[in-house]
């Protein structure tokens, strides 16, 4: 079972931009598709997007797209998030989690289904 550990969370202005990692206690991150989601207070856990384990397939939901870029280095057993353009509607609790079935499960289904998860990074967007 891989475990994953996010990092790259912190407090950022509006207008600002922040990196995020996911890195996996193995090496074969390379056979899972990784997805990024996140959680406010009293909201719904809400999927943001995935990559394919082969680094060729992506999915973004509406709420990012054109502001993060998601990206994997499996020699480094690392995914990340980019997110440009914070807003304050942006804080939340953001997790990483991983998929071994094959990618297109999780990609056509906008990234859920899931089944390993991290314990997630803050994102506090304030001025």
């Amino acid at each position: 079972q891989v475990q994953l550990v996010e990092s790259g969370g912190g407090l950022v202005g509006p207008g600002g931009s922040l990196r995020l990692s996911c890195t996996a206690s193995e090496s074969t991150l390379g056979k899972y598709t990784i997805g990024w989601f996140r959680q406010a207070p009293g909201k719904e856990r809400e999927a943001l997007s995935c990559i394919s384990s082969a680094d060729d397939m992506t999915h973004y939901s509406n709420s990012v797209k054109g502001r993060f870029v998601i990206s994997r280095e499996n020699a480094k057993n690392t995914v990340y998030l980019q997110m440009n353009s914070l807003k304050p509607e942006d804080t939340a609790m953001y997790y990483c989690a991983a998929g071994e079935l094959y990618d297109t499960y999780y990609l056509f289904r906008g990234c859920n289904g899931m089944e390993y998860w991290g314990a997630g990074t803050q994102v506090t967007v304030s001025s």
